[in-house]
C-alpha cells in the first residue's frame, strides 16, 4: 500500500490546521497504521512561518492530549500540489484560494474542504478560532476531532 500524504491549511497555520495534524496523527498513531500516512499542515500566508501554534489552540490540544509541535510553513504550489494526495481546507476562503493557485484537474482534485468530512456537526466550514475566546478553540477541536474520524475511516475503506 502507497503512503496517503495528507495537508491541512488554514490561514496561518497556527491554530487549525496545526490542530487538524495533530489530531490525525494521533489517531494513525493509536491505531498502529502511521506508517502508511505522510501528515502535515501549511498556511495561505507567510505571516507566521516558522513560529509555534497559537499557545491557545496548543493549551487547549493538550488538554485533549494532542501535542502540537509544528512549526508554521507557508504552503508552497509548486511543491505541494505534487507532494500531497489530499489538500484539506478549513474553510471557503481557503477552498477558493487554493483553487486559485492552478488550473490542473488532476491538482484541483485534490482540494477538499474539512467540514464536509464531519458527521456529528453539520458546520460547512471550520471557523477561525484566533479572535475569540477559549470556547472558540474548544469547539474548533470537537468539529476537527469529528472530521478527523470520519476522514480516517474513509481512508481505511479504500
Amino acid at each position: 500500500m502507497d503512503t496517503v500524504k495528507i495537508l491541512f491549511v488554514c490561514l496561518g497555520n497556527i491554530c487549525r490546521s496545526p490542530a487538524a495534524e495533530a489530531i490525525f496523527q494521533d489517531k494513525i498513531n493509536k491505531r498502529g497504521i502511521a506508517h502508511r500516512y505522510k501528515i502535515d499542515s501549511a498556511g495561505l500566508i507567510n505571516a507566521h512561518a516558522g513560529n509555534k501554534a497559537d499557545p491557545r489552540m496548543r493549551k487547549h490540544a493538550s488538554q485533549r492530549g494532542y501535542d502540537i509541535t509544528h512549526r508554521a510553513r507557508q504552503f508552497d504550489p509548486e511543491i505541494d500540489f505534487d507532494a500531497f494526495d489530499y489538500i484539506i481546507g478549513m474553510d471557503n476562503n481557503n477552498i477558493a484560494t487554493l483553487k486559485n493557485m492552478t488550473v490542473s484537474n488532476r491538482k484541483l482534485a485534490k482540494i477538499s474542504k474539512m467540514s464536509d468530512y464531519c458527521t456529528i456537526f453539520k458546520e460547512t466550514e471550520i471557523p477561525d478560532p484566533y479572535y475569540g475566546g477559549y470556547e472558540g478553540f474548544e469547539y474548533v477541536l470537537d468539529l476537527l476531532e469529528d472530521a478527523c474520524n470520519s476522514l480516517l475511516l474513509k481512508l481505511e475503506e479504500v
